[in-house]
């Protein structure tokens, strides 16, 4: 932003966060500005588009609808709004929702329905949205879990108000600015997409097809596999991995099986996470020793696939164990057990799959795999793994710029409705 000007001249707000302001701002409480809009209705059509926290994106200032409704039921009290109010959700305030309605409808009782006077829809909602105005609204909230801000805490928040035609100013640059910023996000994040894409598609055609393009290929007379290597077994997967019912020693730390980091410490995962995971308090004893290099069948394996062990330790009674057996290369089974068509094949095994339903052994030996001899299976791990790693470096680099262009358009957005730069002749 060094190419922006700064105002002439700036007087002290009277406020420690906000610092100085142009000369010719006020420094107004938003209440002095804005009235808070409490109608109120259960009754209202089936035709009203209804609103949820769900459907607002944190820190975004986007409406994003989401699939289905989460409103209680058709005559439960919700609040309704008009076009131009802004919807800001007061259930935990670090989550930066806040939304200009661009039609009439109804909305969570969680959102707070603002009428702005005084000041352009878009300037509040951009000021309610910085980093700052964030924080004075959490330090008003009242609850450690579910922090909820008030209409008393958010009315009594100055902010830095230029004149009517500078507003207009400002919304136009921001607008542009924003669009600008937008724009690049949508491109990099479609880029993205494309690279997960491209690694799955990777990943799958080598655990099934092997890397020589040229080989022989044979019908697998598996659905989900299809042809395979004429020299590929494709065998239950029972003769590769069996089940382990070992149970945990008395010293063993806890595990915890996710998709994202597979088979790690609770305790390090909560660390990645962070947020505290309730641990199991029941059948402690029937816990299962797993160990590096293993596998776990776990409820989620009907969605993420079967997960790596990366460290000693037990995991809940009702997950399965998997040791490899020496015809079995822990690397290569890796990237099948998590290739789409892989799990594609492990749903096919139940008649409906359901949230919490546990996978079985009996689930596992059902679904045939191709196996090429340890040392193939061992050359196509290796293969995957420097091909992998090239693709995720870039997908880190480019998830980086993303997250550059937020920090930018934020610092942006905040520059402009603090009078930090001069957009008058922009």
């Amino acid at each position: 932003m060094s190419h922006y000007k700064p105002y002439p001249e700036y007087k002290e707000s009277g406020v420690e966060w906000i610092g100085p302001v142009p000369k010719h701002w006020d420094i107004i409480p938003i209440k002095r500005f804005t009235k808070l809009s409490t109608a109120r209705t259960s009754d209202a059509g089936e035709n009203v588009t209804y609103i949820g926290l769900e459907d607002v994106e944190s820190g975004s200032g986007k409406y994003s609808p989401t699939e289905g409704n989460s409103r209680q039921s058709d005559t439960s009290t919700v609040g309704a709004f008009f076009k131009g109010q802004i919807l800001y959700g007061k259930l935990r305030p670090y989550l930066r929702k806040a939304i200009i309605a661009d039609f009439d409808g109804i909305c969570s009782t969680e959102f707070l329905v603002l009428q702005p006077e005084r000041v352009l829809p878009e300037l509040l909602q951009s000021w309610l949205l910085t980093s700052d105005v964030t924080q004075q609204i959490e330090s008003t909230c009242e609850g450690a879990k579910m922090p909820r801000a008030d209409w008393e805490g958010i009315g009594n928040i100055p902010m830095p108000l230029p004149p009517v035609e500078e507003q207009i100013a400002i919304r136009k640059s921001v607008q542009a600015e924003s669009a600008r910023i937008d724009t690049l996000i949508t491109k990099k994040t479609r880029f993205i997409e494309l690279l997960k894409e491209k690694r799955q598609a990777l990943v799958t055609h080598a655990v099934t097809k092997g890397l020589n393009p040229n080989v022989k290929m044979n019908d697998s007379g598996v659905e989900w596999i299809g042809e395979v290597p004429e020299h590929w077994e494709v065998i239950s997967g029972n003769r590769l991995f069996s089940e382990s019912k070992q149970l945990a020693f008395e010293d063993d730390q806890h595990l915890s099986a996710t998709q994202k980091y597979g088979v790690i410490p609770l305790e390090e995962f909560q660390e990645l996470e962070g947020r505290r995971v309730t641990q199991a308090v029941k059948n402690l004893e029937k816990r299962k020793h797993a160990r590096i290099n293993d596998f776990v069948i776990s409820m989620r394996s009907f969605q993420g696939g079967i997960e790596r062990v990366k460290a000693n330790g037990c995991v809940r009674s009702s997950y399965v164990v998997l040791k490899p057996t020496p015809a079995s290369h822990v690397g290569y089974f890796s990237y099948l057990f998590k290739s789409i068509t892989y799990i594609q094949g492990l749903q096919a095994t139940s008649m409906f799959i359901r949230d919490g339903q546990d996978l079985s052994y009996n689930n596992f030996r059902q679904v045939k795999v191709p196996c090429p001899s340890v040392s193939e299976q061992a050359r196509i791990a290796d293969y995957l793994d420097k091909t992998i790693k090239s693709i995720d470096m870039l997908v880190t680099k480019t998830q980086r710029s993303i997250d550059l262009l937020k920090e930018r358009r934020s610092a942006f957005i905040t520059a402009a409705v603090t009078g930090q730069i001069d957009l008058r002749g922009e």
